[in-house]
């Protein structure tokens, strides 16, 4: 499986890039599955939904199946965090999966930067994962490609190459 991550502080254009990102490479035909990584509490189901009400009543995982897509919640009640390991283990075979988030996980990744971003301190420097660099200002001083943040096309590019995609 084909891994590559997007990351960086909050507000730094990571949920915009993984969106272009996802389009272009389906684009370009290949398949993409994407993993999101919530630092909060959050829920994809509506309070009155049979399937809330399933979960409400302790149902650990439920299921919603219809013919247009179907979706697998599962309620951790009391267990640990999943690892990223552990959820790409459960995602259909596809030629890439773009992982936002996870910071500190081993996989090559980019980080975006932005001069909105909560944060602006570079996560490269203490990362030896990050390899590559998106950002919406100049970047100066830095050892790794550096990529213009809509440029999309380009990064895709380099993504296919570091991940064997494309020679």
């Amino acid at each position: 499986m084909n891994i590559f991550g997007i990351t960086g502080w909050k507000n730094s254009g990571k949920t915009t890039l993984t969106e272009k990102l996802v389009t272009e490479l389906v684009r370009r035909g290949w398949t993409v599955s994407t993993v999101k990584h919530a630092h909060h509490e959050f829920d994809i189901d509506k309070p009155g939904a049979d399937s809330f009400r399933h979960r409400q009543a302790g149902a650990t995982e439920v299921a919603v199946v219809s013919g247009v897509r179907w979706a697998l919640m599962h309620e951790l009640r009391g267990e640990d965090e999943p690892t990223l390991e552990t959820i790409l283990s459960r995602l259909a075979p596809c030629d890439i999966v773009l992982v936002e988030g996870y910071k500190r996980e081993a996989h090559s990744k980019i980080e975006t930067r932005r001069l909105e971003a909560k944060d602006r301190s570079p996560l490269s420097a203490n990362d030896a994962h990050i390899v590559a660099i998106a950002a919406d200002f100049a970047v100066t001083g830095e050892s790794l490609p550096v990529f213009d943040l809509d440029d999309t096309g380009s990064i895709a590019d380099f993504i296919e190459r570091a991940t064997g995609l494309k020679p």
